[in-house]
């Protein structure tokens, strides 16, 4: 990036609607931080979240997932249960232009409870909500707080764009607005 990175996400998200709702500043004060920061953009958590449970007995299987492994939950606090897991979706809603490549990391605040959001990453001309794994690795049960901080998105531009984009190849979580669940592409 030729301009301060802060400026070009600004301008992406005010200019091309990279990122909507977009907070052009970091939002502090008694929540988890969220909005522009200096190299990237803290993503907020939405109030919706599937915990996982396992009162099935199920096997998870990313090739035949059963949704009934989780419960529905939504609020301003989610508690995650000891040693597991729920789904959540960003409130931001984001359209990654095809020259930009994005990585979602999760936020230090978490991680020093032993929270940990899945590393990954937002293909160029991917658009949606994106759904954010947030495993509690602790034997003690975990809050989340909806609608504050829980993740930090980096951009990477290229000076060109890419072959092939995820909207291309008509990519399986393409336009998703809600926690999506593992699936496979179907014949």
């Amino acid at each position: 990036m030729s301009i301060k990175a802060d400026k070009w996400i600004r301008r992406m998200a005010l200019e091309h609607g990279m990122i909507d709702p977009f907070v052009d500043h970091q939002i502090r004060e008694n929540v988890i931080s969220y909005g522009l920061s200096s190299y990237g953009y803290d993503i907020r958590v939405s109030d919706e979240f599937k915990i996982f449970t396992n009162v099935n007995t199920a096997v998870v299987d990313p090739k035949n997932f059963d949704p009934k492994s989780f419960v529905d939950f939504k609020g301003d606090v989610c508690i995650i249960p000891p040693n597991s897991f729920a789904l959540s979706n960003t409130v931001e809603n984001f359209r990654i232009p095809r020259n930009v490549y994005a990585v979602c990391i999760g936020k230090s605040t978490y991680a020093r409870c032993g929270i940990i959001i899945n590393v990954t990453g937002f293909d160029a001309e991917w658009e949606g909500n994106a759904t954010l794994e947030i495993s509690n690795t602790t034997p003690l049960p975990c809050r989340i707080y909806a609608n504050e901080g829980i993740a930090q998105v980096l951009f990477f531009e290229s000076d060109e764009e890419c072959e092939l984009s995820y909207k291309d190849k008509k990519g399986k979580y393409q336009g998703q607005e809600h926690i999506t669940l593992p699936k496979l592409e179907r014949e």
